[in-house]
């Protein structure tokens, strides 16, 4: 019998919230100023919903730049997160002390190909969760060799997995954000989870990000979980679900219509946690308040659903592709980071439209007639594509109307409905 897995603060306030049969919702938030960022960890508490706090940290700490962000903390320069190293352990530990406990617990989220100064900050800080993964924080956003990234991973893995009750989620799942097929992005947060599990890791949490069609969608988050219980079996693990990470719409109708539209797929498919992003996005950084607007509608769209559960009918074939994918890397070698270097190599892993010097570049995806994600071309991958049938290739114009796509569907939705023009616009004459 496996022992009992210890759970720290954010372990515990996500089981708190699973036997409340509640969504936890969970803004993406960070400031460099202390009495502003301690505003936002208060409100995201306050919230009428159930919550968790976040620090985002900023573009400098997280590329190890850790004297440019002590140098725009003593000029008074803004910055676009907060800056945890620089601020030191004692202040970061002053700043959550009077916001962590009862079931509120903070994430240190922050986007690092190499983590382990940060993860060693947070540590320090008395804070237990944090995410990313070996490669969804290494293709996407920067130019550090894949081998590298894992290795860097591989450390601060075990850094993290020295103190008990510590909890780190795989980003995988949130690949580039949009166009990439689900079957990949399951394959990827579960093989980050196993990367996790190898190195120590008894608490985790696998994403994935909110794509193009609702049913599809269904259908992968239903073979994320089929196949976390399979691969992290004996783990303390729950399933994370971000509001779509693509251009947004613009108007506040449609942008609302989106995030409930997430809120509602959380609900249908046991999702335990969601990422919400604000009516604001298309538009301006969200202020504290536009993330706590967020929350509370995420929140009531959630329990408007609760106790719906959707039954997928293999329509999409996510689960056989994705499982398919998780097989062919684990294969490769019994070490899960030397086998995912390996298969990006080989191209068995293929992220499509990503420029990553260690990436194939091989695969394309598209968007079909009903809207779902669909291969176009695969490349090495175990999985069958289907082209377009009214093309031989996808031009820059596909994949720009694909950029768009929900966007504007959303934003129709809202026009339909309510008459609400796109902010910034000017009303049509004649």
């Amino acid at each position: 019998m496996n022992a009992p897995v210890a759970l720290g603060s954010f372990a515990s306030a996500v089981t708190a919230a699973r036997h409340a049969g509640e969504l936890l919702v969970q803004p993406r938030m960070g400031f460099a100023d202390i009495p502003r960022m301690r505003e936002g960890l208060h409100a995201v508490k306050r919230a009428r919903a159930r919550t968790v706090g976040t620090l985002t940290i900023d573009s400098y700490t997280r590329v190890g730049d850790d004297d440019s962000a002590r140098l725009a903390l003593a000029e008074g320069t803004d910055l676009n997160g907060y800056p945890i190293t620089a601020h030191g352990a004692d202040t970061t530990r002053e700043l959550v002390s009077g916001v962590v406990g009862g079931d509120f617990a903070v994430q240190v989220r922050h986007g690092s190909a190499n983590p382990l100064g940060i993860i060693r900050a947070l540590l320090d800080a008395g804070l237990d969760a944090t995410e990313g993964g070996p490669v969804s924080y290494c293709l996407p956003y920067s130019r550090t060799p894949l081998p590298t990234s894992v290795d860097a991973w591989a450390r601060s893995c075990e850094l993290l997995a020295s103190r008990p009750g510590t909890h780190l989620e795989s980003f995988g799942g949130c690949m580039l954000g949009q166009l990439c097929p689900p079957a990949l992005l399951v394959a990827l947060s579960v093989l980050e989870g196993v990367f996790f599990r190898q190195h120590g890791l008894r608490s985790v949490s696998l994403s994935y990000a909110q794509q193009t069609h609702h049913d599809q969608d269904v259908e992968a988050l239903t073979a994320l979980r089929t196949l976390a219980g399979e691969y992290l079996a004996g783990l303390d693990w729950h399933v994370v679900l971000y509001t779509y990470m693509g251009v947004f719409p613009r108007t506040t109708g449609g942008a609302l219509g989106l995030l409930r539209d997430s809120a509602r797929l959380a609900a249908r498919t046991g999702t335990e946690r969601m990422i919400v992003k604000t009516p604001a996005e298309a538009h301006r950084i969200p202020t504290i308040q536009d993330n706590i607007h967020a929350l509370e509608e995420a929140s009531l769209a959630a329990a408007a659903h609760r106790g719906e559960i959707a039954v997928p009918d293999g329509e999409f074939g996510v689960l056989a592709d994705a499982r398919a994918l998780v097989e062919a890397v684990l294969e490769l070698h019994s070490d899960t980071g030397r086998a995912l270097t390996e298969a990006f190599r080989r191209g068995i892993l293929d992220v499509p439209y990503c420029l990553h010097a260690d990436n194939a570049q091989r695969s394309r995806s598209y968007i079909d007639a009903r809207g779902s994600l669909q291969w176009h071309a695969t490349g090495s991958m175990p999985v069958r594509a289907v082209p377009a049938p009214d093309r031989d290739r996808l031009r820059a114009a596909d994949l720009l109307g694909m950029l768009s796509h929900t966007q504007e569907a959303f934003d129709r939705a809202a026009l339909t409905s309510d008459g609400e023009r796109p902010r910034g616009t000017a009303a049509l004459s004649g």
